[in-house]
């Protein structure tokens, strides 16, 4: 699988101005990757995430998954695509009356399958990330950190060819930062599935394979950079 943005620019027009969220953007993710966008709030990386998903299309330059240019596809086809990724938000977006394996198994159940066979498979991506024990808490018996893992759970159940995450340490200290962000990149390794990852955490640049700057929609990648971190090894207490 391979992800691919070449000359994307996307605009908005915003009290009678037009604001460049993204300009003149290149950029690639293949299987396995770990891409990390590192920059403040407002500087385009929430932009150019919905581009990756095909529910922005650029103004301008082309978004390409394994190929096929994403503006073309049919809604039918969209879904489809948005379905076979795994997305990880800042906000969780839990269903409070839900448990644990709900929750995991909702985007299974959303895209129609068994009930048994979606739960079944959330079952094995709650073990993995350490919640088989918590897997019948609602969110609110939950920690923020595990709260976390039954998302991250949530959207790696289907086997997704993509990951999305959007500033997915935001509301966690440094300690559970640092655990999700290596879960994250040890997944995505382990299944050979790119990682976009859209922080302005420092901690991420440490586990990323690249960083690339981003400001004011522009895109400038650290040549120099090296990945120093690595997966807490057994480490799911969060």
């Amino acid at each position: 699988m391979t992800l691919e943005l070449v000359g994307a620019a996307k605009r908005f027009a915003s009290g009678g101005e037009t604001v460049r969220a993204i300009e003149d953007v290149s950029l690639t993710v293949g299987a396995g990757e770990v891409v990390a966008l590192y920059g403040p709030s407002g500087s385009g990386k929430t932009t150019l995430l919905e581009l990756a998903a095909g529910t922005l299309h650029p103004d301008r330059g082309t978004v390409r998954f394994d190929g096929v240019d994403l503006p073309t596809l049919s809604p039918a086809e969209a879904t489809a695509y948005r379905r076979s990724l795994g997305f990880v938000f800042q906000r969780f977006h839990l269903h409070a009356g839900a448990s644990a394996l709900d929750n995991a198994a909702m985007k299974l159940l959303l895209a129609g399958w068994p009930p048994g066979r979606a739960k079944q498979a959330a079952a094995v991506w709650l073990k993995r990330v350490g919640l088989e024990r918590r897997a019948r808490h609602p969110p609110s018996k939950l920690s923020m950190g595990e709260q976390q893992r039954v998302v991250i759970a949530r959207a790696l159940a289907g086997e997704p060819k993509l990951i999305l995450a959007d500033e997915p340490t935001a509301s966690l200290d440094t300690e559970r930062s640092r655990a999700i962000l290596g879960l994250l990149t040890e997944i995505a390794r382990e299944r050979s599935v790119g990682l976009l990852l859209a922080t302005h955490d420092p901690d991420a640049a440490a586990f990323a394979d690249r960083v690339c700057d981003l400001r004011d929609g522009r895109l400038v990648a650290r040549p120099d950079h090296r990945p120093t971190a690595t997966a807490p090894a057994g480490d799911r207490r969060t």
